[in-house]
């Protein structure tokens, strides 16, 4: 069975960035032993440490797009950041894990944009963070979603073409470089990438689910534009619904972000450390 990382770098080596390593070069122009003389052993080279696996964290919204609005006036985007970088400070003190934010303040981000930073830092894990609206206000509960062309049910669809209008309202279009992407990208690559975010939905929303109020059917799909990375493991969270009273003073209160925050680190670090040993 092929890796992870061997389709990737495989995929590298297609797109003519494959080039000998200065080491494997050097050796071999190495002179040869003189004859009648026995090669000096070296002594064993230990195995260099393993990078840390790298997750990026993409607070929702930003900038002059608030997301979902609470009933009380709570704006999506700023609750996404502190989720987000309550997640961060959860997992700072690991040294197998590097956490990245693809915004750090209130500013707005491309959805493109936010997937090519995570390729950037050769991401092992993309979790995109936002907090729901819907009509009906009784709606209540954290979902997971991957990418899918045909979405669960028509909610689903609703909530990922008003996500991906976005770019378009505020002046970028998340379709224009489907066409520059679609040459490089291979079944195989796809196939590993879907697994693993399936599973990846999977572990955190068992997890989480043990702990907080769950969306009925919570792990959904739908075609996101931010989960379009076929090769990189994503999932969307959407950790509550804004227009309900309940869950909108869970999401506006600052311990209460903290403690789901803590429980998201608690399932986000296995799932990570899974897809780096990939």
């Amino acid at each position: 069975m092929y890796t992870r990382r061997f389709i990737l770098s495989s995929l590298a080596g297609l797109l003519g960035s494959a080039a000998v390593p200065s080491w494997a070069d050097a050796a071999s122009r190495k002179t040869p032993p003189l004859p009648g003389r026995k090669p000096v052993p070296k002594a064993a080279s230990k195995m260099p440490p393993r990078p840390p696996a790298v997750v990026i964290l993409d607070p929702g919204h930003g900038g002059r797009d608030p997301g979902a609005i609470g009933v009380t006036g709570t704006e999506e985007k700023d609750v996404t950041l502190s989720i987000c970088q309550s997640i961060r400070q959860a997992l700072a003190g690991r040294s197998d894990i590097k956490v990245f934010l693809t915004r750090d303040r209130d500013s707005y981000i491309p959805l493109p944009s936010r997937v090519a930073f995570a390729h950037e830092r050769h991401a092992d894990l993309f979790i995109s963070i936002h907090a729901d609206a819907a009509p009906n206000k009784s709606a209540r509960g954290l979902s997971a979603y991957t990418r899918a062309e045909k979405a669960t049910d028509d909610f689903a669809r609703r909530l990922a073409d008003r996500e991906n209008q976005v770019d378009a309202i505020y002046g970028f279009d998340a379709h224009a470089t489907d066409k520059q992407t679609a040459a490089i990208l291979i079944d195989l690559a796809r196939r590993h990438g879907h697994n693993a975010s399936l599973a990846a939905k999977r572990r955190i929303v068992t997890g989480v689910g043990e702990r907080v109020q769950l969306l009925d059917n919570p792990m959904r799909a739908a075609n996101f534009a931010v989960l379009r990375s076929p090769a990189l493991p994503s999932v969307l969270i959407e950790t509550g619904f804004l227009t309900n009273p309940h869950d909108e003073k869970i999401l506006r209160n600052s311990k209460s972000r903290a403690v789901l925050a803590r429980y998201l680190a608690d399932q986000i670090a296995p799932v990570a450390m899974d897809l780096r040993e990939a």
